[in-house]
């Protein structure tokens, strides 16, 4: 009888050293696939389609594209009218037998100098919204990136999340057999089934948060949502060497949405300058060829012109408005640059606190809880270690990997949105 417990134990000893060994093996190595061979993305590829098929953008450029059709628009003089009359028909007969025939052709003339300063307005409108639609380009590219690196991170943490699950059915199965032959506790089988089962769940959480992800990243392609993507390519820190005073000239210089703006400025003062011009009247010209009811042909000119004479109700405030109008647009050009450099502020504070933690995990906290696993795995094969020490021990490795993928996939994030807050490529 006692030969036969024996042999029990040394069997249910056997499977437990040979689970455990399954189970180092699963937690040490870190290059292990569980999902099926999928197409690795190239972001620059997605970037490039995006550019090209993105409906917002397209509609972006469109709309800039009208606008340059209007400075000409605005600068041509309003088309010549013929006028064409009967003269002198006498009111008793109003006989048509013999008038007088006159054809005249008559052309409006602005001021001087008006004409081109409407042109120049719809010039720096055009140009202003041409830097709205690479404003646009650029926040596109920055969401395009934003999509990549959440998946990357979904993607990881699902791999992960897997090796995870696999170590937890095993720590099922050694539980399991020790408490089988009275070796082991009835809690510790139920706190490993509890721990299995909330991996399961995040897995299936995983799983959603991948359809979504890949789905935002398909629309802004132009895609259906459920089209087939692939898994992203591995990432590394990007390295940033730049100081917040070169971030904010940078953007000063090249951020669309600035120069924008500062267009807007140079169009109501272009507008102030056709206001002034507007206290100078406009002129209409005409030419007329008539012909006498003695065939005696003759020919005869004229001119007209507006006189500004309520100058006080309309010129000056015409003036006054577009002095406002400056002063608006000076001022939106201002508080758009102090958000900008806030922004740039803001992300470089969070750029430290990531460059930081990825350094921290990747060297130390991250080494230390593998460390710190293996030991614990190496103290339960000789009975030193509880069960549930090498299970928390499994669980904070866990976590802490999990912890690394989502603080370098949010780094990269923040250097896009730098990118775009800075209207520039930088990494």
């Amino acid at each position: 009888m006692q030969d036969k417990v024996w042999s029990r134990q040394y069997a249910v000893g056997r499977k437990i050293a040979h689970c455990s060994l399954l189970i180092a093996h699963c937690l040490l190595l870190t290059n292990i696939v569980f999902a099926e061979e999928l197409p690795t993305l190239d972001l620059n590829q997605l970037i490039d389609e995006a550019l090209k098929n993105n409906p917002d953008f397209i509609a972006a450029i469109s709309k800039a594209n009208a606008f340059k059709e209007v400075p000409s628009q605005m600068g041509a003089l309003e088309d010549p009218r013929i006028e064409i009359g009967l003269l002198k028909v006498p009111t008793n007969t109003l006989s048509l037998s013999d008038p007088m025939k006159e054809i005249t052709v008559m052309q409006s003339l602005p001021y001087p100098g008006k004409l081109s300063l409407k042109s120049e307005m719809a010039q720096k409108e055009a140009e202003a919204a041409e830097e709205e639609y690479k404003d646009i380009e650029i926040k596109l590219i920055q969401m395009v990136k934003d999509s990549y690196y959440e998946l990357y991170f979904i993607y990881n943490a699902i791999e992960i999340t897997e090796r995870n699950k696999l170590a937890l059915q095993n720590f099922v199965k050694i539980a399991e057999a020790k408490y089988s032959v009275g070796m082991g506790l009835q809690q510790d089988v139920l706190k490993a089934q509890v721990e299995l089962s909330k991996t399961i769940d995040e897995l299936i959480r995983l799983e959603q948060e991948r359809q979504s992800a890949e789905a935002r990243l398909n629309i802004l392609m132009n895609r259906l949502p459920q089209s087939l993507l692939g898994k992203p390519k591995d990432i590394k820190r990007s390295e940033f060497r730049l100081t917040i005073e070169e971030l904010q000239s940078t953007a000063v210089e090249n951020r669309p949405l600035l120069k924008g703006l500062q267009k807007m400025i140079e169009r109501y003062k272009t507008a102030y300058s056709l206001a002034r011009r507007e206290y100078y009247p406009n002129f209409d010209v005409g030419l007329s060829v008539g012909q006498e009811r003695d065939n005696m042909n003759y020919l005869s000119g004229k001119i007209s012109m507006n006189i500004p004479l309520w100058y006080k109700t309309k010129q000056d405030r015409k003036v006054v408005e577009e002095t406002h109008n400056i002063n608006f647009a000076t001022q939106r050009y201002n508080t758009a640059k102090n958000e900008i450099f806030k922004s740039i502020k803001e992300i470089m504070a969070e750029e430290e606190k990531g460059r930081r933690l990825i350094e921290l995990y990747s060297t130390g906290i991250i080494p230390q809880a593998t460390q710190s696993l293996s030991s614990a795995l190496a103290g339960y094969q000789v009975n030193k270690v509880d069960f549930l020490t090498l299970l928390d021990n499994q669980i904070t490795l866990f976590n802490y990997q999990i912890q690394y993928e989502r603080v370098l996939s949010d780094y990269e994030k923040k250097l896009a949105e730098l990118e775009a807050v800075v209207g520039k490529k930088l990494f």
